[in-house]
This record gives C-alpha cells, structure tokens and sequence, in this order.
C-alpha cells in the first residue's frame, strides 16, 4: 500500500504560509464568507483513519473532537489531524499549513500571526479558540520533543 499523496507543506516557509492565508482571507469582505472558506479548506484536509480516531490521539481542550498524530523527526515533522466540526476542520487545515512539512526548529520559531491578522481571534468562540490554542500547543510540543 502507497503512502497518501502530502498535502503540505504547501509554501516554502512558515512565513510564505501565513502571509499566503492573510491575503486569502483579506479577498473576503465579511466574516460570513471567512466562515464558509473555513469550512471549505477543512474539507480539503486529508483522510485521516478512523483507526487512529483514539483517545490517545485525541486533543483536549476543544468542545469539539480533535485528533492529531505527529510524524517525523527534528528534520521534518508532520501532522495528521481532524475534527468533527467543520470549522475547527478549517482551523486544523490553517495549522497544519504553516507548520506541518517543516523542521521542528522553523516550528518552534514561528508564531501564529495569521490568527491576530485575519481577525480570527475575535470570531471564534472561547471554546473554539480553546481548542486552537490546544492545537498550536500540540504542535509546538512535538517540535520541542523532535528538537
């Protein structure tokens, strides 16, 4: 069996993924529209087997259900992840954009300012910002323990 095709990462760098997401969701003119892009980048996140839909892999944190599997080493860590929310899915696929593909090093390195810049922070409710925050913490962890 062939390993699934990687979706990320899809820019160079951290840096050329947040800026690549601010410009998307600056073509939007209302939070409605952002919304429905979320959802429609969520969809677009990779299969992720239901056999690892486990608590071990399970995110604490969001109301919603989040899984998240770390690959890799300090040279190149990778993240699987998903949710039964539509929306966090489309926080998950923007995560999973800047970081996962890069060295733990450029992980550890790089702040999420997409969310501040996009405005996301104000529109997501605190259990969805919970669960973000959880996620990014997740990542950062890794990296911290492949670094």
């Amino acid at each position: 069996m062939s390993e699934p095709a990687q979706l990320f990462p899809m820019e160079p760098t951290a840096a050329d993924a947040q800026r690549a997401i601010v410009e998307e969701f600056a073509f939007f003119g209302d939070w409605s529209e952002r919304y429905q892009y979320l959802i429609d980048l969520g969809r677009k996140l990779p299969p992720f087997p239901d056999a690892l839909k486990t608590e071990e892999h399970r995110l604490h944190g969001c109301q919603s259900m989040i899984w998240i599997v770390a690959s890799g080493d300090a040279a190149k860590l990778d993240f699987a992840a998903a949710s039964d929310s539509t929306i966090v899915s489309g926080l998950v696929f923007l995560a999973l954009r800047v970081h996962s593909g890069r060295p733990a090093a450029e992980i550890l390195a790089t702040n999420a300012d997409y969310i501040r810049e996009i405005g996301l922070a104000q529109h997501l409710s605190p259990t969805r910002s919970g669960g973000l925050d959880a996620l990014l913490a997740f990542i950062r962890d890794a990296a911290r323990q492949a670094g």
